[in-house]
């Protein structure tokens, strides 16, 4: 049974102010689907709308988990994260007078999550080592990529079948995006995951991607499988330099 996300035809905005203009984009199971475009383009208001932090103004918003089928439109972004869909948001909120520890456990609420806490936790930590010997320390003192590493095993303590990431590389350093970027991969993997993924780096973004679109003010202007991505006259201008 599979996991994924149909979107058909979404528009969305703030007040008069329209973000969104017709936005149709599949994120099917087991894949990693790049959402790409520069800031100020629309990724973190689609993502938003999935999570039912932003009401869609119009069009369609399906997830299917399990191989039951849920409308998004309407539910409270509580709803939504019950069902296994996992974010890890822009700037990563994290909360930094709290542990490390403190943080993931906070990922584990959902029913579901909280059965096979100590699962998850220890998963956690096989995954990320570093977490595992800073357990006990506060998550603001920690460096960027290992803030990162908090996020991404916080929303992976939800237990979830869907994983959104929101501009996993803001704030890194060249290194650390890459390592970043290899470790939503490895996590995709091994956990069975289907990711839809808003990015800015096309380069980093289009290596573990199996397939992305491009969104410009709000509309998608391109979609295509990784090969694909590299060859459009479109991206190679906007990302590429050519």
């Amino acid at each position: 049974m599979g996991n994924s996300i149909t979107i058909r035809n979404l528009s969305a905005g703030y007040g008069a102010v329209r973000v969104l203009e017709g936005v149709s984009l599949d994120v099917p199971a087991g894949q990693t689907v790049a959402l790409l475009g520069t800031n100020g383009n629309g990724k973190s208001t689609l993502i938003k709308c999935i999570l039912g932090m932003v009401v869609p103004t119009g069009g369609e918003l399906t997830a299917e988990i399990d191989g039951k089928r849920h409308d998004l439109v309407g539910k409270t972004t509580e709803q939504i994260i019950d069902l296994g869909i996992g974010v890890v948001p822009e700037g990563r909120r994290l909360f930094p007078k709290l542990t490390v520890e403190e943080n993931l456990l906070l990922g584990a609420f959902r029913r579901t999550a909280r059965a096979a806490m100590k699962r998850n936790l220890a998963f956690c930590y096989e995954c990320f080592p570093r977490l595992a010997e800073r357990r006990t320390q506060l998550a603001g003192s920690m460096s960027g990529g290992e803030q990162q590493m908090v996020a991404l095993g916080r929303a992976l303590m939800v237990a979830p079948k869907i994983l959104l990431i929101d501009e996993p590389s803001v704030g890194l350093a060249p290194i650390l995006v890459s390592r970043t970027i290899d470790k939503i991969k490895e996590l995709k993997d091994s956990y069975q995951l289907t990711v839809l993924m808003a990015e800015q780096n096309f380069n980093q973004a289009s290596r573990i991607a199996d397939r992305g679109y491009v969104i410009v003010h709000g509309k998608i202007v391109f979609s295509g499988e990784q090969a694909e991505l590299s060859d459009n006259d479109l991206v190679r201008r906007l990302y590429l330099g050519v």
